[in-house]
């Protein structure tokens, strides 16, 4: 899947609240906020469920 660069405004604490959970779920912050934006859009129903497979696949395992 090719991926888009884009560059996101965010405020400093959402910023070092998002870096922390990255740590402790061990992925970059790129890749936390990439798995968060798509459980969401899974959720509403805005995303292919092909899509949504993955993170589906990455939290069993975690658990």
């Amino acid at each position: 899947m090719k991926r888009k660069s884009f560059p996101l405004r965010v405020h400093p604490d959402i910023l070092e609240a998002m870096q922390t959970w990255a740590n402790d779920d061990l992925r970059s912050i790129n890749a936390q906020i990439e798995f968060i934006l798509r459980e969401s859009l899974a959720r509403a129903g805005r995303l292919d469920q092909s899509l949504y497979s993955t993170s589906v696949q990455e939290k069993k395992r975690e658990d």
